[in-house]
């Protein structure tokens, strides 16, 4: 079974009229406003998936400020989970600091989602503030054993746009801060999984921590499997598209170089996702 467990997609009203909601989500606009980038819908996911070979995706939307917005967006992922519950699992989205975001969790995970995701902190970095923030979210998922996707980038680089201003040290001190929850960093989690290699506390602190691999072709060689692999372990890492940025034959090239056996490719495929949700 292949999952991809990163993927986005919007309701009608925000494909069609996207612009509508830059004025209070500059963190959309930041995203969304260059020419070339996509929205899609189930219909459009859904028909990737049979022409992409993939058996299933895990969906969710942005994390909006406004609480109108990010309700019609969960609205629209309980939809189509419900309309497609063989193909689909949602996580609900919003942004944290909303004073509705626990009541909001609450009701997507009632309404049949399966976690949190993906919650980003686009303009500030995983600072303290932000930590406190998600303290309450997480200890509902802490409590149900669901998945908390968030995202993550590497300090370093280039710069694109949703390239953040976190730092090593505040995934890290996430990480730190909320141990006994199942955490999914996107994006191979900024390359913190290098630090593996450390001989005290590092190792013990990402027990519960997956590697999301969206994105990938646009920021690291294919050799990044092995190398996870052998210093995160093959069960942590999480086939991811970042769809629609990327369709999954893209991923599956890159992994056909990887040299990794098939069984390997196929729980970073699948296996290692169907265990996380429990399928």
């Amino acid at each position: 079974m292949i999952i991809d467990f990163h993927t986005h997609i919007f309701p009608k009203a925000i494909r069609e009229n996207r612009q509508n909601y830059f004025p209070d989500e500059s963190a959309f606009k930041l995203l969304y406003s260059p020419p070339g980038s996509k929205l899609v819908g189930a219909t459009e996911i859904v028909a990737s998936m049979d022409d992409q070979g993939v058996d299933k995706s895990v969906v969710f939307g942005f994390p909006w400020k406004t609480k109108e917005t990010f309700q019609a967006q969960n609205d629209y992922i309980m939809e189509v989970v419900a309309k497609y519950p063989d193909r689909l699992i949602g996580l609900c989205c919003f942004d944290p600091s909303h004073r509705e975001a626990v009541p909001e969790t609450e009701r997507c995970i009632k309404g049949g989602l399966s976690g949190i995701g993906e919650i980003a902190f686009y303009e500030s970095g995983i600072d303290d503030t932000a930590l406190d923030k998600l303290s309450p979210l997480m200890e509902i998922c802490r409590d149900r054993d669901l998945p908390f996707l968030i995202h993550t980038n590497e300090p370093v680089g280039h710069i694109y746009p949703g390239k953040t201003p976190n730092t090593l040290k505040q995934i890290y001190d996430l990480i730190k801060r909320f141990p006994e929850n199942k955490i999914v960093l996107a994006h191979w989690g900024g390359g913190i999984f290098f630090f593996n290699l450390l001989k005290k506390d590092v190792k013990e602190r990402l027990e519960n921590v997956y590697f999301d691999t969206a994105a990938s072709p646009f920021l690291y060689d294919p050799q990044i499997y092995r190398y996870a692999k052998e210093i995160a372990g093959l069960d942590k890492i999480l086939f991811g598209s970042d769809f629609p940025l990327l369709k999954p034959a893209r991923y599956f090239k890159e992994l056909e170089k990887t040299g990794l056996p098939q069984d390997e490719i196929e729980s970073i495929c699948g296996r290692n996702a169907a265990r996380l949700l429990k399928l």
